[in-house]
C-alpha cells in the first residue's frame, strides 16, 4: 500500500541543525506534495511556530493540516480546528503552584499560540522558545487570568542539567494524570492525558480514511516515539536519541546530511 500522508517533526527533523530547512528537503516534500501526498507537521509548537514552515514548503489551505502542542490540537494550516484536548485552569494552577515551590522556570501555552508564566524572572529558554514561535511573552499569575483560562501545556524549562534534576519527580507527582514527555534537553511538558503525537497522528488519520500502512512518521525524539508506534512505516532521524531509533523501522541519515529528503525518496517517491 503507498504511502498517503508524511508525518514530520520539524526540529531536528525537518530542520538541520542550524534551525535551517536544507534545499534538497524543501524539493523533495513539494515533489511528493505534487504527487498528492498529504505532509503534516507534527510538532510541539503552536501553530505560529509551525507557520513559516508549511509556507515554505507549500503546504497552504484548509484541507493540508498540522499537529500542534505535540497532539494537543489539530488543525488546518489556515487554523480550522480539528479536535483540540486542553488542560483546566484548576490543573494550570497545580502546576504553576509545583513550579513556584520547587523553583523550576515554569511556561504554558494556550490555544492560540500565546505564552504565559507567572515567573517575573523570565528563564532564558522561555525567551528563545517566544523568539522561535513568533509568539510574546505574557507575565501573569493564575489570578491574574480568567477562571475559565485552560492551556494547551504546561512546560518546564531550563538547562539540560537542571532538567535531569528534577524529572524523576515531576514525573512521580504528575505522570498519573497528565502526559509528561521531554520533548528535547530543554523542555519537560505536561498535557492533557489523551494527548501524544501518535494519538493525534491516528485520530487525522482517520479523518482522512487513511490506514495506518499509508501513514509514514518521521522524527528524533521520545515525543515522536506514539507517532512511530502508530504509523506503518516509522523513521529515526540518524542524529535522533537511541529510544527514537529502537523504535524505528529505519534509521535515515542524520539532519545535516538530507536524511530526511532520502528518506522520503526511499519509501514514498520511489
Amino acid at each position: 500500500m503507498s504511502i498517503r500522508l508524511i508525518a514530520l517533526d520539524i526540529d531536528d527533523t525537518l530542520l538541520d541543525s542550524k534551525g535551517k530547512l536544507l534545499p534538497n528537503t524543501v524539493a523533495t516534500i513539494k515533489t511528493a506534495i505534487a504527487n498528492g501526498v498529504k505532509v503534516v507537521l507534527c510538532s510541539g509548537r503552536p501553530l505560529a511556530g509551525v507557520k513559516p514552515y508549511t509556507e515554505a514548503l507549500g503546504i497552504m489551505g484548509d484541507d493540508q493540516y498540522a499537529i500542534t502542542y505535540n497532539g494537543a490540537v489539530i488543525e488546518s494550516v489556515s487554523g480550522h480546528v480539528v479536535a483540540k484536548h486542553l488542560v483546566n485552569n484548576a490543573d494550570y494552577r497545580k502546576m504553576t503552584k509545583y513550579a513556584q515551590q520547587h523553583q523550576i522556570a515554569f511556561n504554558v501555552l494556550d490555544a492560540n499560540s500565546e505564552i504565559y508564566t507567572a515567573d517575573h524572572d523570565v528563564n532564558r529558554i522561555t525567551v528563545v522558545q517566544a523568539w522561535e514561535n513568533s509568539a510574546g511573552i505574557l507575565i501573569r499569575t493564575p489570578d491574574e487570568l480568567p477562571a475559565d483560562f485552560e492551556i494547551a501545556k504546561g512546560l518546564f524549562v531550563g538547562e539540560k542539567d537542571e532538567l535531569d534534576a528534577v524529572e524523576a519527580e515531576v514525573r512521580a507527582t504528575f505522570e498519573k494524570d497528565f502526559y509528561v514527555v521531554r520533548a528535547g534537553q530543554n523542555f519537560l511538558e505536561l498535557m492533557n492525558p489523551v494527548v501524544n503525537k501518535g494519538q493525534a497522528l491516528q485520530d487525522l488519520a482517520n479523518n482522512l480514511h487513511l490506514d495506518a500502512d499509508e501513514v509514514m512518521a518521521v522524527g528524533d525524539e521520545r515525543n515522536d516515539i506514539p507517532m512511530f508506534k502508530f504509523a506503518g512505516t516509522a523513521v529515526s532521524m540518524g542524529n535522533g536519541i537511541e529510544d527514537a531509533k529502537q523504535n524505528a523501522d529505519y534509521v535515515t541519515d542524520t539532519n545535516d546530511n538530507d536524511g530526511l529528503a532520502k528518506a522520503i525518496q526511499k519509501f514514498v517517491l520511489n
